[in-house]
Order: C-alpha cells, then structure tokens, then sequence
C-alpha cells in the first residue's frame, strides 16, 4: 500500500524504440554513456530547410517485436497498415509486456498512450498524393491509420487486450498525463495492469519545416548534428526533434509481488496545471509550473528533501531552460545546490508528445540501477540555469526519489514522482 492508504502502483516492465535503434537495454547503454542520437536528416530532402539535424529512429521491423505468451497471431496485424507511431509503439509495448512476465490477452489491463501527432506521417503523405497526383495512390485506410486514437488500438490488439484502449493528445505533455492517469485507474482498483507511455514517428518534411518557421529547432549545428542539442548550455539555440516509443507496465504492486515481478520504480505522485498563457510559450514567472512540482511531490507525500534526481524538461531553448531551472530553484530553495538533475533530450532530442514517457523510462533505470545519466554537450552552462545538471558524464548514486518534469505547448505542466523500490518478496 502507498503512504495515502491505497494500492501502489509500480513500473514491471519497459520496452523502447528510440534513435538508438530497439531495445531498453541500447536505449539505456547509450543515454548512460551520454551518447548523441542526433544525426542529420537523410530520410528526405531537407538541404533548403534552416534545420537539417533530427534524432530520428533507424529503420525498425514488426519482427523486432518479441513473442508473448499465449500469443495466438493476432498481435501481427499488417505492418504495412501502421503508421510510424504505432509500428514504434506496437514493438515497444511488446518488449514492455514481455520484460514485465504478463502474458497476450492479460486480463483486466488496459492501454492509455500518449501521442502529440498520431499517424501524421500518413497524413503528410496521402495529402501529398492527393494534391499532386489527384489521390490515386490514397489508401482506404488514410483516415483510419492516420488518427492518434489508432495508435492505441494497433497496442490493444497487439497485445489482445480488451479493456480500454485510450490515447491522450496533450502536445508535448500526453505520455507523462498518461502515465498519471493510468496511475489512478490502478489505484481505483478499476485495472490491476495498464500498458502505458508515449510514442511519436514526427521526424518529417512538413514538421521540420513548421518547427524551423516557428524558430523553435537548432539551426547553428547543422554540420555538428551531436552537438546541436544542448540543455542549459549557453550556445542553445533550439531543440532537435526526435522520435521514438517509450512504454511501461504499470501494475498494482500487491499483485505484482505475489507473482515475483522485479518492479523498476513506483509511480507515487502526479499533478498537471495550466498556465493559462500563450500557445507557445510559458509564463516567464513559472507559477504554475511550481505549483504542478510541489503538488505532484504533496500527492507523493515526499519532501523535497527526498528527491535525489530530476529528470529535467530540458528542450535546449533558450526560455524554457532558464524559467525551469529557475523553477525547481525555487521549489528546493536552500537545498538546491545538492539535488543532481539531467536532460535525456540533449541525447535523444525532443520527441514531442513522448517525451516524458521518455524521461520516466530514464528515472526509472536511474533508480533501479543505481547511475545518474548526464546532460551532454553542457560545455558552456548558462549562468541563468544553475543547477546541477550532471554534465557529460553519468554518476553513482542510489537515490530514493525521482522528479519528472514535463512542460508542453498550450502552457501545459505535468509532473510524476517516482521512488525506489527495495525488492523484498511477500
């Protein structure tokens, strides 16, 4: 039982497809190593584009998805019919769904996912057709495969689970909201297993294109692509759009026990508020996004004291850095100096609407492994960011507690606590 009185909720199982390639284990390799997964866009023609650096995934395969048990074929629905998105995630939850022992067909488990864009990439391309070609080529299944809510239901029926199949579109914040509300449905007693987390396939024409009007992506490392993301550093000129599918088991921790699961971490606190402030841009005073920290840490029941890592929003703009940092300053006050803190999108870019399933996979390794990933290419940290941020280099620590930070378009904040584990069997 949580410190509130009801059923814990714990992480059993993760599964990644990140610009590394597929794998929670090479996912994790290389962020606690500090490795770039930026490199320069190839899949298109992007040489009149001011940004020309993404970190984009390699080419993945529905066979990289592992076999489940009591798998009867259903879960290999035709790839040709999945967007980006959902062929990311569908691999992901599937090494997920594995990693944490449950078996295809689980009963009483749901999927909640979050997802900025959904199927976007089918979208660019059928308008495409439409426009240049009068749509001869446009699939039945345009609309179908385009929209996010599919991205859930290509998961559902991979892992043949019937109960509810739910896809949160909240910009840059949809797979932390996810996550939390996957939380809660487990605590209500109304799931005992959700398949959860965040998966985008944006790395496209039209996206690179849009970030660069809005002068949100980097455009000064275009010959440096592993250079070009870099949080708090003084040289930040914008993030690099990334990619990828980051899904977790979340599972009442009683059961999960009782059936000698190994859990990564525990879901313990989640808050999300609105600055109520402009389409693009947080509110420089960073209210809100306070108020979502120490809310989410009260649903905790955690001091912050307790904290020992914040997995940082960290986009490599030049605002939302100094506000955040500034934030959590604000949060820790006198104890600030000592809380270590990291950007996984130095590394991985900025995968919209995945992010912070992203961040949370990342705080739940940290913890269970006992290794703080760093911030790369911090070289140069801007005096308006402060923190400890773990510059280019991974640290020991065992730390009881993790903050995760997720801040999004439309002024959004959401924010999860995760705590340590001990694994002491029932």
């Amino acid at each position: 039982m949580s410190a509130n009185g009801h059923p814990g909720v714990v992480i059993t199982g993760i599964g990644v497809v990140s610009p590394f390639g597929v794998g929670r284990e090479r996912f994790w390799d290389h962020v606690s190593r500090g490795q770039s997964g930026s490199k320069a866009i190839t899949q298109f023609d992007a040489s009149a584009y001011p940004c020309r650096v993404a970190a984009w995934v390699p080419p993945v395969s529905i066979d990289d998805a592992p076999e489940l048990e009591a798998d009867d074929g259903n879960g290999r629905a035709d790839p040709k019919r999945y967007s980006r998105a959902a062929l990311f995630g569908v691999v992901a939850a599937r090494e997920a769904w594995r990693d944490a022992g449950l078996r295809a067909g689980e009963p009483n488990a749901g999927v909640i996912i979050g997802s900025g864009g959904g199927g976007i990439d089918i979208g660019e391309k059928q308008y495409e057709d439409f426009f240049t070609s009068g749509g001869r080529h446009v699939t039945p299944y345009a609309i179908a495969i385009g929209i996010c809510g599919m991205v859930s239901s290509e998961i559902s029926i991979a892992l043949q689970l019937r109960g509810m199949s739910h896809v949160l579109s909240c910009g840059c914040t949809s797979s932390t909201d996810a996550i939390g509300y996957g939380a809660a449905l487990i605590r209500s007693g109304e799931y005992d297993a959700i398949l959860s987390g965040g998966t985008e396939g944006c790395v496209l024409p039209g996206m690179i294109f849009g970030f660069s009007r809005m002068r949100a992506v980097s455009t000064h490392y275009n010959d440096r692509p592993a250079a070009a993301s870099r949080p708090f550093d003084r040289g930040r000129d914008g993030f690099v759009l990334g990619e990828g599918a980051w899904m977790l088991v979340l599972e009442r921790e009683d059961r999960a026990r009782a059936r000698g699961a190994r859990p990564y971490a525990r879901v313990e606190g989640y808050a999300s508020t609105c600055d109520a402030y402009h389409r693009v841009q947080m509110d420089p005073d960073g209210a809100e996004i306070i108020r979502c920290i120490e809310t989410a840490l009260s649903r905790a029941n955690r001091a912050p004291g307790e904290i020992g890592y914040v997995n940082y929003h960290g986009t490599s703009t030049q605002l939302n850095d100094a506000v955040e940092s500034r934030c959590v300053r604000r949060v820790f006050g006198s104890m600030a100096e000592r809380v270590p803190g990291s950007s996984t999108k130095s590394m991985i870019g900025h995968p919209q609407g995945a992010s912070g399933a992203a961040g949370v996979v990342t705080s739940a390794l940290a913890l269970s492994r006992g290794l703080l990933p760093p911030t790369i290419n911090l070289d140069d940290p801007d005096p308006a960011c402060d923190m400890d941020f773990i510059p280019n280099e991974a640290r020991s620590a065992e730390v009881e507690a993790a903050l995760c930070n997720c801040l999004g378009f439309g002024s959004k904040n959401s924010v999860l606590v995760l705590g340590r584990v001990p694994w002491r069997p029932m």
